[in-house]
């Protein structure tokens, strides 16, 4: 399989036209959403900078940490204006721009909700992400077994769970600007609630990041 196929989607369709319409609902079952926000819980501290990309108008953060901000990028005005927990957002599309507008090192903690399968240019996207975090900064990916089939890439809607682990942390590693990168498995598999997966990058120190060639 090369590249193009790879990150093809069924959909070949300009996606702002598929995110014109609000959806106003969470893409995980309520027993997800807790496990996630308690995750995000143990991530964060008072005073934390936190940037939600592929957001919506929920960002599972949880509500008794003081946050200096909360910035999100999102493909849907009104769903991102819903969002209570927002003190900025843009509406942007990772797919056709990369370049995220904010300084470097603006954020202790990156998350990325749900949405991960379907960008199709994702490693320009995590060297974004590592440029924007703080050394030591962490970038939080979690995934469920629901997507929009056809706006998903070639490579998720082939693959299993465990697949899908390997390629997000593909990701991470592939910037060669992350330090650790583990897969925590937050709710397992079993028939009843959504199974719920993350992956964590720890951003390097300066002095820990491999230089490129």
């Amino acid at each position: 399989m090369n590249t193009d196929q790879f990150f093809a989607k069924e959909d070949t369709s300009d996606d702002s036209l598929f995110y014109e319409i609000p959806r106003l609902v969470t893409h995980i079952d309520d027993n997800a959403c807790m496990v996630l926000k308690g995750y995000y819980r143990s991530l964060l501290k008072d005073g934390d900078a936190v940037l939600d990309l592929m957001s919506s108008w929920v960002s599972h953060l949880p509500e008794d940490i003081n946050y200096s901000k909360v910035s999100a990028q999102g493909m849907n005005k009104v769903e991102l204006e819903a969002n209570p927990q927002l003190t900025d957002f843009i509406v942007q599309n990772l797919n056709t721009n990369q370049i995220l507008p904010y300084q470097d090192e603006e954020f202790d903690l990156c998350t990325i909700a749900v949405s991960i399968q379907y960008l199709t240019s994702p490693v320009r996207v995590f060297e974004e992400i590592a440029r924007v975090l703080k050394p030591n900064g962490k970038c939080c990916v979690s995934f469920s077994n629901r997507m929009f089939p056809t706006k998903a890439i070639l490579a998720w809607r082939m693959s299993s769970n465990q697949d899908h682990c390997n390629l997000v942390s593909q990701y991470f590693k592939k910037t060669e600007m992350f330090a650790e990168v583990k897969v925590e498995r937050l709710v397992e598999e079993n028939g009843y609630y959504d199974p719920l997966y993350a992956v964590l990058g720890i951003k390097g120190e300066p002095d820990m990041i491999k230089p490129k060639n």
